[in-house]
């Protein structure tokens, strides 16, 4: 069985989020999910996530075409994550490509194209500043 692992921090839940998750599950037959922790994406982002981690997994999980989600802790740890999920494909969103071609050594590595339009940091300036 062919496993898919991909990771986010999927806070503000969109159709982005929705499109990338989707498309990744087809390159396997297992679709594993790493959110990050509000440490994580502090330290990448320099803010928090609105939204609790246990609500950001819970939301990810219930989509049926995700099988397990588990916390990502740190960047750092990509092949640690990939080899403890036996992951043959690595799925990012392109604006992180080249960033993870070290790890195609352990599983093949693709970055698609983001949904254009839409992003979190879309809807959190639409929440300050309403239409």
């Amino acid at each position: 069985m062919k496993t898919v692992i991909t990771f986010g921090t999927f806070d503000l839940f969109h159709i982005g989020h929705v499109n990338i998750l989707r498309r990744a599950a087809t390159f396997g037959e297992r679709l594993v999910v790493g959110v990050s922790s509000d440490e994580l994406n502090y330290a990448k982002k320099g803010f928090n996530p609105l939204f609790s981690l246990d609500d950001r997994m819970a939301i990810v999980a219930s989509l049926r075409f995700v099988d397990e989600v588990f916390v990502e802790r740190t960047l750092e740890d990509k092949r640690d994550y990939v080899q403890a999920h036996h992951a043959d494909v690595l799925v990012m969103g392109d604006d992180w490509a080249g960033r993870f071609d070290e790890l195609s050594d352990v599983c093949d590595v693709v970055y698609l194209p983001r949904t254009p339009d839409i992003s979190s940091a879309d809807v959190r300036r639409r929440l300050a500043y309403p239409l």
